[in-house]
């Protein structure tokens, strides 16, 4: 079927199956569910105490449309809250909750925010002090019971219908959202999202999920702000899927355990958490079990889709998820099929082993101004290619510029920056959207990212150095936890390195008989420099001698989104981590 507008998906849900579970959540340590019928109706009745609020009508000229913004975690409220603005045309400005006061401002401001949905007590106090100096904001609403703030509930109870004639005024043509990027360098850009942006995204992109069955489950634990899992949702509910909100960061194996999703959506940083985990525990193990396991892996690394491997190979890789591997799909649930990744570079070692335990991972690539989708590893073998982030989706173009930098044109690709014509202009040339990615075509079919045409940097010999490249290899290593490679305009390459603490203190406390309790302690140890710096050495051999790292620093904190070196989804941010560390930078080229 086709459809023209989001809100038209879940229509057509409620029409088949109204009865259905659409979506999910804990509420008192107990899943509640939420049925198709159920979301539309507070929806349609969200949008008409909306509109009783005076909102504008005006729906061709951005600047005018109506802007409400939400700041919330995922939860079934978000996604009713989403709905119901569009039937509104009104504008969803999504906000990261993890985000800065300085930088809600920012967006509040720009964007002339009138309405605000916050999800609690905690985020209201958090941002209460910006929120009050927002002269354009007059209504907040609270899904949660608020003191001084009234309940989203109040506007639900009106039990308002949307005007039909609004309704039928809304077209594919007209901005459904503005999603702000995280920023990693400036102030963040707000991409222009229409509803043929993404309704051609999700419809190009269901046929990549072949697996989809109806009736199954998904869990979501990615931020609905960013346009990925946003997209992914509005797929699953296309496909008849029935999403469940995990409690927290915190909770998700707990949860993947209770709900036994098919499909979940991730970011490569998480996923390396996941293995992580896994590790730590295999560390521990004894005498067999332990020998079983390290065995598995080292079958698990080998693994290539696109190579059948000999009889003995598979037969090793048979038994490998008889005795190992059927485990690490039990924490998964025991019913995962795919693991859709994107927003960075996976490592290809997690790729191979997770593949190699049946846990299918389609990693693919896209941005916020392309709704996001571009390309996508299917979950069947031969549209996959492990170090590649997949072929195409259907009308969907690439070529890549005659400096390596991927150019992309489609009905996905952003209406423009909001407010910001020339930045609008300096990536929308003739039709294409310069994505200031590198990349190239493996077999003329599957698209390899290289790095970010911003980030490559020269060194003082004038050579070219890609970091991500570098920085991915290392992060191989079950000692680096993260990493950031420097060396613009300087003599050699280095790097700072975050080791992965919990296996330092494990391999202390095995090889040495080092108790260390705190992270400063441990980074002094001069076993971990030496470990870290085999580390570093044992990776080199991949690279030319420019790109080699020959020195390192090592940090006793994790970069974190609160502590303001990552964004939102989990990317580095680079000029912050020059900034704060220019000290140990510079003492690493004296």
């Amino acid at each position: 079927m086709q459809y023209n507008r989001l809100f038209d998906i879940v229509t057509q849900r409620k029409k088949e199956d109204a009865n259905s579970v659409m979506l999910a959540s804990k509420v008192n340590g107990n899943w509640q569910t939420i049925s198709s019928g159920e979301v539309w109706n507070k929806a349609q009745y969200l949008a008409g105490g909306l509109l009783n609020l005076q909102l504008s009508k005006d729906l061709t000229n951005p600047e005018l449309q109506e802007k409400i913004a939400i700041i919330s975690p995922n939860s079934p409220e978000w996604v009713i809250t989403d709905i119901a603005v569009q039937l509104t045309g009104s504008v969803l400005t999504p906000i990261y909750p993890t985000i800065s006061p300085s930088e809600i401002a920012f967006i509040l401001n720009e964007a002339n925010v009138r309405i605000l949905f916050l999800a609690n007590k905690e985020l209201l106090e958090r941002f209460k002090a910006v929120l009050e100096t927002i002269t354009s904001l007059k209504f907040i609403f609270s899904f949660d019971e608020v003191d001084d703030v009234p309940s989203w509930n109040e506007l639900i109870d009106k039990k308002l219908l949307p005007d039909n004639h609004l309704i039928d005024r809304i077209n594919e043509d007209t901005l459904a959202t503005i999603i702000y990027t995280s920023g990693t360098t400036g102030d963040p850009k707000g991409v222009m999202l229409t509803h043929k942006n993404i309704v051609s995204n999700i419809q190009d992109s269901m046929p990549a999920f072949t697996f989809a069955i109806k009736g199954e489950k998904a869990l979501s634990f990615l931020p609905l702000n960013h346009i990925f899992e946003k997209m992914v949702t509005y797929l699953y509910l296309q496909a008849g899927i029935s999403i469940y909100y995990a409690e927290s960061m915190d909770t998700i194996g707990d949860n993947l355990k209770e709900v036994k999703p098919l499909v979940f959506s991730t970011v490569p940083r998480l996923l390396e958490k996941v293995y992580e985990k896994i590790m730590a525990k295999a560390i521990e193990l004894k005498g067999i079990k332990r020998l079983f396991f390290f065995w598995a892996l080292e079958i698990g690394k080998r693994y290539d889709n696109s190579i059948e491997g000999n009889f003995w190979y598979r037969i090793q890789l048979w038994l490998a998820n008889k005795i190992v591997f059927n485990k690490w799909r039990d924490a998964l649930g025991g019913n995962v099929k795919a693991i859709v990744t994107g927003s960075a570079a996976c490592q290809e070692r997690l790729i191979r082993i997770f593949s190699a335990a049946h846990i299918t991972i389609m990693e693919g690539y896209g941005l916020t101004e392309t709704s996001p989708v571009v390309t996508v590893n299917r979950y069947e073998s031969d549209g996959r290619r492990i170090g590649s982030v997949g072929a195409l989706i259907q009308n969907v173009e690439v070529k890549i510029a005659d400096d390596g930098e991927i150019l992309t044109r489609g009905s996905n690709v952003m209406l423009g920056y909001f407010k910001r014509p020339e930045l609008t202009n300096e990536v929308l040339k003739d039709g294409w959207f310069y994505t200031g990615d590198i990349g190239e075509w493996i077999d003329g079919k599957f698209l390899k990212l290289t790095d970010r045409k911003k980030e490559i940097f020269k060194t003082s010999g004038g050579k070219y150095v890609a970091p991500q490249v570098i920085e991915n290899k290392l992060k191989e290593s079950a000692f680096i936890e993260q990493i950031m490679v420097v060396g613009a305009d300087r003599k050699f390459v280095s790097a700072l390195i975050v080791p992965n603490f919990l296996a330092l203190k494990k391999y202390l406390k095995r090889h040495h008989k080092v108790q260390a309790s705190t992270n400063e302690e441990i980074i002094a140890q001069k076993e971990v420099v030496a470990l870290i710096q085999e580390q570093v050495e044992k990776m080199n051999i991949h690279f030319n001698h420019v790109e080699q790292v020959k020195k390192c620093c090592i940090l006793p904190n994790e970069w974190s989104v609160d502590s303001g070196e990552l964004t939102p989804s989990l990317k580095i941010k680079r000029k912050v981590l020059l900034q704060k560390f220019s000290k140990e930078i510079e003492e690493l080229y004296y």
